[in-house]
This record gives C-alpha cells, structure tokens and sequence, in this order.
C-alpha cells in the first residue's frame, strides 16, 4: 500500500466533468471541447409567464440563438453564433489556464479565461443614433474560476467586464462589472440542477433603461451525444453582453422566462469524444 501511495504521488491527476456542459444555461463554465470536436447548440428562450393565458404564458413568443463551437487545441476552444435578440452576430474565445488536479501536481481549482465580441445588426430609425459598424460592436472579458468539491457538488465565480462602443446616455456606464456565481448539484448519473447568478457592481439609477441582476435556474438532462438544459430565467437574451447587462426583467413580478437550451457533439478528428480534459 506504501509503494502504490508513493507512486500516485509522482503522477497528476485531472479532475474531470466538473460542469455537465460548457455553458451553465446563459453563463460559459470552464468546461470546453478538446481538439476536434464540434458543438452544435440551439437555445431558445419564450416570453414571460406573466404574459397571461392569452400569450399560452410566453410560449406564443420565442428567441433563438443558434451556434457553432470547436475544439481548436486542447486548451482552446471558439465560436461563432447568431440570435434573433437584437439580430446579434457574436464569436468567442475560451483559454484553458489552470485545471484542477491532485498528486505530483495539487492545483484547488481550474481556470479558464473568455473572450468574446458582439455586433448588434438590427435596423437603427432614430437618426439621433450612430449607424456605424463600431458603434454597434460590445466586448466581454471574462475569468471562470471553478472548484469540484466531490461528485455531486461543483462551484464557479466569474470576474466579468462589458464594454459598449457606444452608449444612449452619458449617464450609462460604457464599462460594466459583474461578479457571477454559478453552481452544479448532481442528482443523477445523467442530470444535475443547475443555478447561476450576476451581480452588477454599477448599480447606476440614472440609466435610460433599469437592468437588473440575471437569474437562472434550470436542469441539465445528458443522454449521449446530447445535453438538454431546461431553464427559468429573467432574461431573454443568450450572450454575455445582454443577460448580464441588458435584463429587463425580475423574477419577483413575475418576468420569468421558461428556454431550453439543446447541445450536439459531432467528432471531426479520430479521437475520442469527451465534454472535458479536467
């Protein structure tokens, strides 16, 4: 038992599938694809409950973003998508830093850092606003730091800066923070409940529109190649620089709104699939 002890201690050992998927529901988790792998995602996400029987409680109206995300190296992943909020095109870049891992190597949590920029297309009809390609570009800068704690629990904390190129009113912050929090609970080999939550630090109350703190709480349901996620949220938009910055919404007057978001796997190199290298 000695000898086996001492050689477990000269080996590193990576944790793994610390998230069930690379997004909580909105939020990236540190999870990404390995090399060779392609991602096909499709998310919706319906109007509010409160909108009464008459709108079937929002299912009468849906938004939709569709994406492509691929395992360039092992410690790089990027993607590209469209949503029918504000007919945004985006793209990502998702870095692995650290990964968690005991043994010869002991590191308590794995870290991973986001990129990604956004260009909102929707038609502009208030000449008073610029119509130019850099005026409607935003960023998002993002650190995922995450820790497995056992097989049924796993936490994230995420440092978030958005910057818009162009803002309505002096008064609204062209920079926003944001400290994000999210979380996994296991129930099952096959599903785990899910919460994930922003707190903006600019609570400024001279912005044009109020926004307010995302959020979500959903199910992750995997069945082979397939990861279904079931979510309420109070934001109806899917990329970083909206749901953090852009919601609307509040979940105590009831603007709840009920999405799914629907994740493929396809492998383009001969390797083996995995959802995970942690």
């Amino acid at each position: 038992m000695s000898l086996l002890e001492d050689s477990s201690k000269t080996v590193s050992v990576y944790t793994t599938a610390t998230f069930m998927s690379f997004f909580f529901m909105n939020a990236p988790s540190t999870e990404r694809m390995t090399e060779g792998i392609l991602d096909v995602r499709i998310s919706h996400r319906f109007g509010t409950l409160n909108s009464g029987g008459y709108e079937f409680f929002g299912l009468d109206e849906s938004n939709i973003h569709l994406s492509l995300e691929y395992g360039i190296l092992d410690w790089l992943m990027a993607g590209i998508g469209r949503g029918s909020f504000e007919k945004t095109y985006d793209a990502f870049a998702k870095f692995s830093i650290l990964r968690q891992s005991t043994g010869a190597r002991v590191m308590p949590v794995s870290m991973s850092f986001l990129s990604s920029v956004a260009y909102k297309s929707i038609k502009i009809t208030d000449i008073s606003i610029p119509d130019d390609f850099s005026s409607r570009l935003s960023f998002t800068e993002q650190l995922l730091i995450a820790r497995k704690m056992n097989k049924w629990l796993s936490f994230q904390l995420s440092p978030t800066l958005i910057h818009y190129n162009y803002i309505l009113i002096e008064s609204d912050p062209s920079n926003l923070w944001a400290i994000g929090t999210g979380g996994r609970i296991r129930l099952s080999k096959r599903v785990s409940l899910n919460a994930e939550y922003y707190i903006l630090t600019d609570d400024n109350p001279q912005m044009l529109q109020p926004v307010y703190n995302p959020l979500s709480v959903g199910f992750d349901i995997e069945t082979g190649g397939h990861v279904f996620q079931l979510i309420f949220t109070n934001s109806v938009a899917m990329i970083e620089k909206s749901f953090i910055g852009e919601t609307t919404g509040r979940w105590v007057d009831g603007d709840i709104h009920f999405g799914f978001n629907i994740s493929r796997i396809f492998k383009l190199k001969d390797r083996e699939i995995t959802r995970s290298n942690y």
